[in-house]
This record gives structure tokens, C-alpha cells and sequence, in this order.
């Protein structure tokens, strides 16, 4: 594929907040796609607000801010410094979710910022359970009986319409934490009443 003659500044979002001994691959990958970049000669602007990671070295990136990872702050720093191009990919959900919360506010475009790595539609495929559940379907990968619950009732009823075991996963959480493997009724009600908080 030839080299992107439009594409001289990058801004990369890292993963922020993380727990011991979790989310190593982020740091690790978003460092070696920095030296990569840097390696293109292609400017590199990081931003993570997790100051405890290799990535957010001084050495890492031409410029490294450590800024709450929110649209309102990425937008200063979009504003601030004119990337070219926004690589999510990096990130985690954290990475993948701002992507998308910056395009749909429609500060990419704003900013003439191109979405670099993945298409909005694939990052929303695969963070948003159920598109990514009508997706496997409609390809005719096999998958397991799911549902989305907000509710205890919710996944009560669930729980009584195909059985045990199940697996229980929040929507989203630091690191997949706060799941669980329900055996039978007492153990769903006392995950989901945790993740439902």
C-alpha cells in the first residue's frame, strides 16, 4: 500500500485508568505504533491520562499530554495541535469509544481529522454488543444464546427462559472486571446486582 503523502501529524489515544497487572498490551502496542509513526516521519501527539505508562514517556511521542480522556479535552488538543489523523486503535474500549464519541459530536469532521486504523462502523460493530451479536448472525457465525439486561428482572427472566450456567459481563469496565460465571440463581442475582450498580 503506497505511504499517505496527507498524513503528517497523528494524534494517539491511549488507554488511561488501568489496574495492576491489566492492560500492559495497550501501552505496549501504542508505544511501538508511536516509534513506528516517529519512524515514518510522522509527528506524533499522545494523549492518555494515565501518567504511570512507558507510552506517556517524554521520548515516546514529539508531544505527550496527560489529559482526562474526554471529547471536551481531545478537542483542545485536536484544536491546539491539527493532527491529520486519529489512531483509536490503541487504546482499548477506552480509545475505541472516544473515536466514536468524537466523530458523532462531530469534531473529526470539524477539525478535518481522518479516523485512522479501523472505520467508525467497524468500531461501533464491536463495541456495541448487540451489533456485534447481529453481525455474527447475519454472517452465520454460531454464537450463544445473549441478551442485553438492564434490569435484575431482565436478567432473571433470562436466567429462567434458557438456564444455568451463565456468563454475566458488563458493558463496559476497567479491564473486563466485574463479570462473573452464575451457577444458579442466588450467584446472578448478587453479580448483576454489583454490575447493575
Amino acid at each position: 500500500m503506497p505511504k499517505r503523502k496527507d498524513i503528517k501529524t497523528v494524534l494517539v489515544i491511549g488507554s488511561g485508568p488501568i489496574i495492576i497487572g491489566q492492560a500492559a498490551e495497550f501501552d505496549y502496542a501504542g508505544t511501538q505504533a508511536c516509534k513506528a509513526l516517529r519512524e515514518e516521519g510522522i509527528k506524533v501527539i499522545l494523549v492518555n491520562s494515565n501518567p504511570a505508562t512507558i507510552m506517556t514517556d517524554g521520548d515516546i511521542a514529539d508531544k505527550v499530554y496527560v489529559e482526562p480522556l474526554t471529547s471536551d479535552s481531545i478537542e483542545k488538543i485536536i484544536a491546539r495541535e491539527k493532527p491529520d489523523g486519529l489512531l483509536p486503535t490503541l487504546g482499548g474500549q477506552t480509545g475505541l469509544n472516544m473515536a466514536v464519541e468524537l466523530a458523532e459530536k462531530g469534531i473529526l469532521d470539524k477539525h478535518n481529522v481522518a479516523l485512522l486504523g479501523t472505520s467508525l462502523e467497524t468500531i461501533k460493530k464491536a463495541e456495541d454488543r448487540e451489533l456485534f451479536r447481529s453481525t455474527m448472525l447475519e454472517i452465520g457465525e454460531p454464537i450463544p444464546p445473549s441478551t442485553i439486561a438492564s434490569t435484575l428482572e431482565e436478567c432473571l427472566e433470562f436466567a429462567n427462559k434458557i438456564g444455568y450456567p451463565l456468563i454475566v459481563r458488563p458493558a463496559y469496565t476497567l479491564g473486563g472486571t466485574g463479570g462473573g460465571i452464575a451457577l444458579e440463581e442466588k450467584e446472578l442475582t448478587a453479580i448483576c446486582h454489583r454490575d447493575l450498580k
